[in-house]
């Protein structure tokens, strides 16, 4: 039985514990706060602040586990490039968590790679941040270089909006590293994920392209497959294949891409793991991209990954300013549609604009409509 540490208990953590769990391994959910969805399923679970170097090598120490899974970007990643050196297994490798979990150093390699990006600089003062937008042009996104789900991203156009980005890009901040990326507003015509799959062998195989829409900087829906030209693919599969290639190790990333007006394929992000984006092929694959990382981060053997029908999905959010307990109304009359399933994620209480779950469907016109009749209430 493998013994898997898993680095961050959110939605995407406990599909990954149900397939995990589905191929008999013994499953330690780690999380910063208790009850965790990850934590609902697995075999027991760790509390503590994963930035925290101390605690992390305690809990690392302590379990011994075959492998290390991070799941968010909150980790004391040097830890985890010290713990690969002493014959751990971290998942898809150390290198990539450590350089991943910055959006500054991702970007860096990147352009080193070669592979086209938006023009970007990076700010650590609001004063810095707004002689750097300048540079680049009329409009601008403002991200943190350590940040997750879209937390702390916006676009600005004058210096009062630069003010503004700033203010909350700090607020959305994960860790101690007070910088931000500032990139050129790319006027895309759509973008997608591209799940790629790297095995132990070196072999590098993908899905089919995903597209997603983002409000707030945090996905809101997605379908497969998305509509790409055979010469879109074929360049986001090239780039994708050059990243994963130089990150190594095993399992599946979640590679972004912005796709110009003139079919143009730009990097955007890389996540090394699976992806929000792809929870859609819970209904769309004959194995879910959470199937397929529990299927290669344990070195099994991986079928060949087929799309057998077209799907979406869409998140159930709660409202603006909620907060505590909460019920979720509304998902039988979800289901009277046809070809709709859901997934709710068990989180303990309300945030603002927190996910709560996913709608799954044929159709993205589907998806909404089902989406649309379910309410996340707050009890307080």
């Amino acid at each position: 039985m493998k013994k898997i540490l898993l680095l961050g208990s959110g939605e995407l953590g406990k599909e990954l514990t149900i397939s995990l769990k589905r191929m008999g391994c013994y499953v330690i959910a780690c999380d910063a706060y208790e009850n965790a969805p990850a934590m609902q399923v697995s075999d027991i679970a760790e509390v503590f602040n994963m930035l925290d170097k101390e605690k992390l090598n305690e809990v690392i120490k302590l379990h011994r586990p075959d492998f290390i899974v991070p799941e968010v970007e909150a980790i004391e990643t040097e830890v985890l490039l010290e713990a690969e050196t002493n014959g751990y297994t971290v998942i898809p490798s150390a290198k990539a968590v450590n350089l991943t979990m910055n959006r500054d150093r991702i970007r860096d390699r990147a352009k080193s790679l070669g592979l086209k990006t938006a023009r970007f600089a990076y700010a650590e003062t609001e004063e810095d941040l707004i002689l750097e937008a300048k540079k680049i042009g009329t409009k601008v996104a403002v991200k943190p270089v350590m940040s997750s789900s879209g937390k702390g991203q916006s676009y600005a156009k004058s210096e009062e909006e630069l003010r503004n980005s700033w203010k909350f890009a700090i607020e959305g901040m994960r860790g101690n590293r007070k910088r931000v990326i500032v990139e050129e507003f790319i006027d895309f015509d759509y973008e997608i994920t591209l799940l790629t799959i790297l095995e132990r062998s070196g072999k590098v195989s993908f899905c089919n392209p995903i597209g997603h829409f983002q409000k707030r900087g945090d996905y809101q829906y997605s379908w497969q497959p998305a509509e790409c030209s055979d010469n879109v693919i074929k360049e986001a599969q090239e780039a994708a294949k050059t990243m994963v290639l130089d990150l190594g190790g095993s399992g599946i990333f979640g590679v972004e891409f912005f796709i110009d007006k003139k079919g143009g394929v730009i990097f955007s992000e890389l996540s090394p793991r699976p992806h929000d984006t792809g929870m859609v092929t819970m209904y769309t694959q004959n194995y879910s991209q959470f199937d397929i990382h529990a299927r290669v981060l344990t070195g099994m053997p991986l079928p060949k990954i087929k799309l057998i029908q077209p799907g979406a999905s869409h998140v159930i959010l709660a409202e603006e300013n909620a907060t505590g307990n909460y019920t979720i109304e509304g998902i039988e009359k979800a289901l009277e549609d046809e070809n709709v399933d859901y997934r709710i994620f068990g989180k303990p209480i309300l945030k603002s604009y927190r996910r709560m779950g996913v709608i799954l469907s044929s159709s993205l016109e589907g998806a909404k409509k089902a989406a649309n009749k379910i309410f996340v209430k707050s009890l307080e």
